[in-house]
């Protein structure tokens, strides 16, 4: 790393973009501050050997993704259902998107976003993982291969899978609930 850019400066241009990939990977606001101040900690350890072969945001990603995959053998170990990305603590306000959309198209869209992050988290670590730094994060084939340090055939391969399985499993969801609408 640069000696013009300091720790102070990398942790806060990329403390929003880990709070996000970490949110995203597990799912929960819970232990959150604690996730990303590890993985601060983490980078902070590592800033010595880092040699600057890839970007700064590269190696902090690989490092979001590890301390995501420890909450993930964390929460196993303990047997805690994984808790939905809807938040009953925030503000009703700040869950609506548009005042134009009415009450029932928005807890339609509330109900399929609920749906894709609950089924997301039945995905493998590695297919969620490239998901979400695909889709939520929008980083390249290249950028994910350098920060789970796998082939990028290797990435194209788990995103295409993980496309696959999530695409499958909205699909038995949406038929479940319209048997359970019939009824």
């Amino acid at each position: 790393m640069s000696e013009d850019l300091s720790f102070e400066q990398v942790v806060r241009e990329n403390q929003a973009m880990v709070f996000r990939t970490l949110y995203r990977l597990t799912g929960t606001r819970e232990h959150l501050e604690d996730l990303a101040q590890e993985v601060f900690l983490r980078l902070y350890k590592a800033l010595p050997n880092f040699r600057g072969e890839s970007l700064v945001t590269t190696y902090i990603y690989r490092i979001a993704v590890n301390v995501a995959q420890n909450e993930w053998k964390r929460r196993k170990r303990s047997d805690r259902p994984l808790i939905s990305i809807s938040e009953e603590t925030s503000m009703w306000e700040d869950r609506l998107e548009h005042p134009d959309r009415n009450a029932e198209q928005m807890m339609e869209q509330d109900e399929f976003r609920l749906c894709v992050e609950e089924q997301l988290q039945e995905l493998s670590g590695v297919e969620r993982t490239v998901l979400i730094l695909y889709h939520q994060e929008e980083r390249s084939y290249e950028q994910i291969a350098l920060a789970l340090s796998m082939p990028i055939g290797t990435i194209r391969t788990h995103l295409h899978r993980g496309r696959k399985k999530l695409r499958e499993r909205l699909q038995v969801t949406e038929r479940r609930v319209q048997c359970e609408m019939k009824s």
